[in-house]
């Protein structure tokens, strides 16, 4: 059984600390809308740096790229996605409420006298299953007709696969070679939830992995094992990870191989990446479509081939939702409930923050100048309200590896309190090394 606490104080922290907000909340909402606040947007923005840093910066065999939203509508007729990107739709009579047809909190099979809305509890009120298109749909120009109809993406990879041969001539690349993308898609989910897990609105961080047909399954297992290693290197817990293989019904028609990278939610297993061995269907389907070659000539083997595609798709808003509730936890110190988020140094919002202990003796302009200073290196903090005990726990919530403090000593020695998020410990330092310090162990945690 799910358990909703956690993920219920996690929405209230969000809120509270400026992570999440409901967005348009001064109107009611909109359901499964969320907008992203100082210290979200921040932690989030830190997710895909870490990305791009992975997949382009630290590997000279991936490009980047920045595809438009809007595409032509044929690419979405060529990928399958206007037939086919449709989930079964049931509705409630009594409540009017909307279900996926494989809902499991389903009771019997909507259509059917036994059926039982989930909702209301009403049996035989269900519809039988209707298909309905996932994606968005909207117009182009001033003519609302069908010669104008466009689509918001559902996915960012198609951007990826027209691109594919403008990627390779002007870079130079040659095979393999990879093309990383990280942007906005859309789908108009049936039922979306779990807070940022499932939006209408998502961003993806894809990366499309091109190889000579025959080497597809080598690669696949390479890209598994990486993809991995990144997750685990954002402090993750390794217990709360596990692979989850696509067979069966459950792998998608074009795949030759699928594998999830799950993590242990309060609401169950779920997925925060995909890795797909996609063979040559994504290519040759627009190469058919469009009527362009789209082959790729291999001079050392004298070839001409279409190559395979494997794909490594994460939602960087999963992955920061993920990130959130890996970190949260509550512990009792001195009989008061101390509320922590244990975030990996290299991914949190605020990395320092700086407090001179009290209002007077000359601690808030020393404290001023330190965090000026600090400003030009790292994202920090300077706080000044109330007791220091209350502001260390403000920072506590906000993920904040470090406090800085100026206190009576500063002025007398030249030292600071340097205090450490994760074990309350503190130790003393010189004003002068703190930039250095902070420098280093954050360098150490990257």
């Amino acid at each position: 059984m799910a358990d909703t606490s956690l993920m219920d104080k996690l929405v209230s922290l969000c809120k509270r600390r400026g992570f999440v907000f409901q967005s348009s909340e001064i109107y009611g909402g909109l359901g499964s809308v969320w907008d992203y606040g100082p210290l979200g947007v921040e932690l989030k923005k830190n997710v895909k740096d870490r990305w791009w840093n992975a997949m382009v910066h630290a590997r000279e065999d991936i490009e980047g790229l920045d595809a438009a939203i809007l595409m032509h509508p044929k690419v979405w007729e060529a990928s399958g996605h206007v037939a086919g990107f449709t989930d079964p739709l049931v509705d409630c009579r009594h409540c009017k409420n909307r279900f996926r047809a494989d809902d499991p909190r389903i009771k019997g099979t909507p259509g059917q006298p036994d059926a039982q809305c989930p909702a209301c509890g009403t049996r035989g009120s269900l519809t039988e299953p209707r298909m309905f298109n996932l994606m968005f749909k909207t117009f182009m120009g001033p003519v609302e007709d069908s010669a104008a109809v466009v689509y918001l993406r559902p996915e960012t990879a198609q951007g990826i696969y027209v691109n594919y041969l403008n990627v390779l001539q002007s870079s130079r690349q040659r095979i393999p070679f990879g093309i990383a993308q990280i942007g906005k898609a859309f789908r108009n989910e049936i039922t979306p939830g779990n807070f940022i897990f499932r939006t209408r609105e998502f961003e993806q961080m894809e990366m499309q992995f091109f190889v000579q047909p025959g080497t597809d399954s080598e690669w696949f297992e390479k890209w598994r094992e990486w993809r991995m290693d990144w997750h685990c290197s954002l402090g993750l817990t390794p217990a709360k990870l596990q692979w989850h293989q696509h067979a069966g019904s459950e792998l998608a028609h074009y795949a030759r191989a699928a594998f999830d990278v799950q993590y242990q939610f309060p609401f169950g297993w779920q997925e925060i990446e995909g890795i797909h061995n996609r063979g040559d269907f994504d290519l040759s389907r627009h190469q058919e479509y469009s009527g362009k070659k789209l082959e790729y000539f291999d001079q050392a083997r004298n070839q001409r081939y279409l190559p395979y595609i494997v794909e490594t798709s994460a939602g960087a808003d999963r992955v920061t939702l993920t990130l959130l509730v890996d970190a949260y936890r509550e512990e009792e110190v001195e009989g008061e409930l101390r509320v922590v988020l244990g975030l990996h140094p290299g991914v949190a919002p605020i990395k320092a923050g700086v407090f001179p202990l009290v209002k007077k003796d000359g601690m808030p302009e020393l404290a001023t100048t330190l965090y000026h200073d600090l400003r030009k290196h790292f994202s920090c903090f300077y706080d000044d309200s109330g007791a220091i005990g209350r502001r260390y726990r403000r920072m506590d919530e906000a993920g904040t590896p470090y406090g800085v403090t100026i206190d009576g000593e500063t002025q007398a020695n030249q030292s600071v309190t340097i205090r450490h998020r994760d074990t309350m410990l503190q130790e003393r330092i010189g004003l002068s090394q703190v930039a250095l310090y902070l420098r280093d162990k954050l360098k150490v945690a990257a």
